[in-house]
């Protein structure tokens, strides 16, 4: 019990640490170089432009009912979690805003857009990757999925569209080709915190040499293989799948050894966002291994 509060602590700890840093950002290069933002956020922002209104408290506030709405679907755990996002991260934004912090990006909007696409992207990314979420179109995206069936993105997608739409009451077409880069950033660089900053592949290979091919990718790469029984479709012929993880730069190798063993192979590489287990391991173990064989 003790190790599972230990851990919690560390993912609450973790939440508070990425809505410090989305904060930050939102305050000195959005709010400070009149860029706008997607979701709530964007909302509270033009509240803020139109009405004056603190966009710490219009997060906040914006958020009460979606949080009533989504307290049957979220669990019970990703709940809390979310609560506590939305509260840090409003009281982050208060902070900041009356922290005399001023960065000088000597009005160059593109360093502007990029910096708050950098922090907004390691602020959500490490939010998410711990489990937490920071409410917003988080929740409406989860009740409609539920509900009515309609896909995560295509909810991302079409609320923040309207959002910058809206933003556009406030801001030129200038401002918003530079928030449209915040976003692009923001979106790459919260794919590479929830990854661990690692990119790995997936190959799968249909073969009828899969023997020969698994033991040259083992004996000349380094890594293993797994065998997944299949069975074709349209011939009705059973089939052995081999499922390899791999480096990007291991991929060609692979292509060699397929392009030698077994040109007619059907392979199909797939993008991996997280690899758990002995993967992270050095190659030479293998190699090492066969060698204790000897």
């Amino acid at each position: 019990m003790k190790k599972l509060s230990k851990v919690h602590f560390l993912q609450l700890l973790a939440v508070t640490i990425g809505t410090a840093i989305y904060a930050f950002g939102f305050v000195e290069f959005n709010m400070g170089n009149h860029l706008a933002e997607g979701g709530v956020a964007g909302l509270s922002l033009i509240g803020y432009a139109l009405l004056n209104i603190d966009p710490s408290y219009t997060q906040l506030i914006l958020n009460i009912p979606l949080l009533i709405l989504g307290y049957r679907f979220l669990g019970r755990r990703t709940f809390v979690y979310t609560i506590w996002g939305i509260v840090s991260l409003s009281i982050w934004m208060w902070i900041f805003q009356r922290i005399p912090v001023a960065i000088n990006v000597g009005h160059d909007y593109l360093i502007a857009a990029l910096l708050a696409g950098v922090f907004a992207g390691t602020g959500i990314g490490l939010v998410f990757r711990f489990g937490g979420t920071t409410g917003g179109a988080d929740i409406i995206a989860k009740l409609l999925q539920i509900k009515a069936g309609v896909a995560v993105g295509r909810t991302f997608f079409i609320f923040d569209a309207c959002v910058m739409l809206l933003s556009l009451s406030y801001i030129d077409l200038r401002h918003m080709m530079y928030t449209l880069i915040a976003s692009f950033v923001a979106a790459q660089v919260i794919n590479v915190v929830q990854s661990g900053g690692y990119t790995v592949r997936g190959m799968l290979i249909i073969t009828n040499n899969h023997a020969e091919i698994a033991k040259a990718i083992i004996e000349e790469i380094g890594r293993s293989a797994t065998y997944l029984h299949g069975e074709g479709a349209y011939s009705g012929n059973s089939k052995e799948i081999l499922y390899v993880v791999l480096n990007p730069g291991e991929i060609q190798e692979v292509k060699q050894i397929l392009s030698i063993l077994d040109p007619n192979a059907f392979t199909s590489i797939i993008n991996v966002h997280e690899v758990i287990g002995d993967f992270t391991y050095p190659r030479s173990r293998y190699k090492v291994a066969k060698k204790g064989k000897k």
